[in-house]
């Protein structure tokens, strides 16, 4: 398992990106506002090396470290460019502390070779269902932060200064909408995907489910918010039900049968 397909560079630029990581996560008491940034940002830029790497590389591989590596990646993206309009956004050490884990998370398991695309929707399919992961993830991250503004508002009794905790829920739910409309999209690209393929529009599995499922309780949420104004801990808990849902589908699937049950997928 662990480097037993990794190439030498690959290791090289994971490692890098590991100890990039690092120094925000480990010394952000130490460094200065502006060290600390480019410290991320050059870990940021080495973990999306690996990726292309674990994608492009000698011996292309993909499986549920690179899914979660890859969504990861995503969210810190979000949070370099949010970083940027607001600059009272904390969560730097928590995110480098992500980062660490989910880049060296494949190096212990890399998934399986990638095979040639039998369809132009294959790649598609792929990049909508990481780009899906990576939305809701982000939505998750701002809860999250939401719910801590909140507590340090209490807490402070009105001396909170981060971002605007209305601020912190609407972006929450921009990013949960836009994962919706792109997990959609993903669910009609795996049935055009299946149809090529299998000469049948739809394959029910444990994928399959737990996307429908996380679709239906997305659907749940946006209405609910639409209709009857959920917002608060009602949204955070409904949302985290979904992204649940949602991480089963490929992540929990993919790694019961390539780490519980050992078998190859493609």
């Amino acid at each position: 398992m662990i480097l037993a397909s990794a190439s030498p560079p690959g290791v090289a630029i994971t490692a890098a990106a590991a100890v990039a990581y690092a120094v925000p996560a480990l010394a952000a008491a130490r460094l200065s506002q502006a060290g600390a940034r480019l410290a991320l940002l050059a870990a940021w830029l080495l973990h999306g090396a690996a990726l292309a790497w674990g994608l492009l590389g000698d011996s292309p591989r993909f499986g549920w470290a690179p899914a979660v590596s890859a969504t990861a990646w995503l969210v810190l993206t979000v949070y370099v460019i949010e970083r940027e309009v607001f600059p009272q956004l904390h969560a730097r050490w928590a995110l480098a502390a992500l980062g660490i884990v989910a880049v060296l998370l494949p190096l212990i398991d890399p998934g399986s070779p990638l095979r040639p695309a039998g369809t132009a929707l294959q790649p598609v399919h792929l990049a909508l269902g990481i780009a899906a992961y990576g939305l809701f993830a982000a939505a998750v991250v701002h809860a999250w932060l939401m719910q801590r503004a909140e507590l340090a508002m209490r807490r402070a009794s009105g001396g909170y200064a981060g971002v605007p905790l209305l601020t912190l829920e609407r972006l929450t739910f921009r990013f949960a909408t836009a994962g919706f409309a792109v997990l959609s999209a993903t669910l009609l690209a795996g049935l055009s995907f299946n149809e090529v393929l299998e000469g049948r529009p739809w394959r029910w599995d444990h994928k399959r489910v737990f996307s429908v499922l996380a679709w239906l309780v997305f659907a749940a949420l946006l209405l609910g918010r639409a209709r009857f104004g959920w917002r608060g801990r009602t949204a955070v808990r409904v949302l985290h039900i979904g992204a649940l849902l949602l991480l089963l589908a490929y992540v929990g699937s993919r790694f019961v049968l390539e780490v519980v049950l050992q078998r190859s997928v493609a």
